[in-house]
């Protein structure tokens, strides 16, 4: 019971994420300056937001006349349906509000529409806000809220990250614009990898690295239960979370920013990796395929393919390279040609840790032992160890 409870806290915080406004302000404003007028006219639609306690809707409140935007529409989750109890209590703007209800406050989402200056002051903004109840509780599956995203021009949020798989699908069978944020490895996902190998899908512009603070609610704020990097700024709690990534389809101008590369030799000779530097490039031992195991090290005059690390995607250019595959147990595009069932796990202290090699069947391998962690051995002696999943990519030659 106890372990179900740290997984249903962790996954309560995983889903109740809060983007921080600059974040969200300057990934907007890096394809606002490709394209100033990317949202005039527009409608755009913020579900699994809340502007009581999400940036999204202020953010895009605040900046409704500077982007001539037509109309935003964001959609709140109810409190009920949330897979953890998080301290949940009426704002001020909703209980006053003559259509408060006590029985709809915890068991409905509410929809929140943006179109023109009600309260007559002379501008638009957030205090002009429309707000209603749902009539169900805003799960963005529900055929009330598939409505409003058919009607967007643009879907933009932070969405649940246990349900980021399910997210992209609903988004990509409604073929919208879109900007969201994920973890760096939901490129691997079935759901994900096939639009980002198609061009249909990439990364955004203004993450690509370290952490990233978000805000969650005062009451999932427990760093004894739900582990380290809780951070407490001016009362307010956050958590600082590694490896995300803004996902879109929406132009940007780095996208097609050509990467400067060395050749093979001046690599090898220059490089300031030293798994490069005086070594060159091994080979895989189950692909047909070089490791490169840094984007720097790409070499620009390999015509053959290259694994690369996932982070490959932060400096991708279609016009430059073609991603072939995804190493995994169940790759794309490009299938490992040899398997380790015959291989036993072993330490490097010699000893077997029980597991054979039919765990590593389809990770890039590499012949050899390494310098440290586990690797695998057969009864002849033969080593291999195992590397992380690598995207396969080769250089499109019209780009040399």
């Amino acid at each position: 019971m106890a372990s179900s409870n740290l997984h249903n806290a962790k996954k309560a915080r995983n889903d109740e994420f809060y983007t921080q406004f600059q974040d969200i302000q300057k990934e907007v404003n890096a394809y606002l300056e490709y394209n100033p007028t990317l949202f005039k006219d527009k409608t755009i639609l913020l579900p699994c937001d809340d502007p009581e306690w999400s940036n999204f809707t202020k953010f895009f409140a605040q900046n409704f006349e500077t982007f001539g935007l037509k109309k935003l529409i964001s959609t709140s989750y109810a409190a009920d349906s949330k897979s953890s109890e998080i301290d949940y209590e009426p704002t001020l703007f909703e209980s006053i509000d003559p259509r408060f209800d006590v029985k709809k406050t915890r068991a409905k989402g509410k929809i929140f529409t943006l179109t023109k200056d009600e309260n007559k002051d002379g501008k638009i903004n957030i205090d002009d806000l429309k707000w209603n109840y749902l009539e169900d509780d805003g799960d963005f599956r529900s055929e009330e809220v598939k409505l409003l995203r058919d009607e967007a021009d643009f879907i933009i949020t932070n969405p649940p990250f246990s349900l980021f798989r399910e997210f992209v699908t609903w988004i990509m069978e409604a073929n919208k614009k879109f900007l969201i944020i994920g973890n760096l490895n939901a490129v691997k996902y079935s759901e994900t990898y096939p639009y980002l190998e198609q061009n249909k899908m990439w990364l955004g512009v203004t993450i690509t690295s370290g952490d990233r603070l978000f805000g969650i609610p005062n009451s999932l704020y427990d760093p004894k239960k739900v582990g380290a990097k809780d951070i407490v700024i001016d009362g307010k709690h956050y958590i600082s979370v590694v490896g995300v990534r803004w996902y879109t389809n929406i132009e940007h101008g780095r996208l097609h920013e050509k990467r400067s590369l060395m050749t093979e030799a001046d690599n090898i000779k220059y490089s300031k990796h030293k798994e490069v530097k005086g070594i060159g490039y091994k080979k895989y031992d189950n692909y047909d395929a070089i490791e490169v195991p840094f984007f720097d090290a790409i070499p620009s005059d390999y015509k053959g393919i290259m694994g690369v690390p996932i982070s490959f995607m932060d400096k991708y250019n279609p016009d430059q390279f073609e991603i072939l595959g995804l190493s995994m147990k169940a790759g794309f595009g490009l299938q490992s040609n040899k398997f380790y069932d015959s291989y036993k796990e072993i330490t490097q202290e010699g000893k077997f840790t029980g597991s054979s090699g039919k765990k590593t069947n389809g990770n890039p391998m590499i012949s050899g032992k390494p310098q440290k962690g586990n690797y695998y051995i057969d009864e002849n002696g033969n080593c291999a160890y195992s590397l992380y999943d690598r995207f396969f990519i080769r250089i499109k030659q019209e780009s040399n």
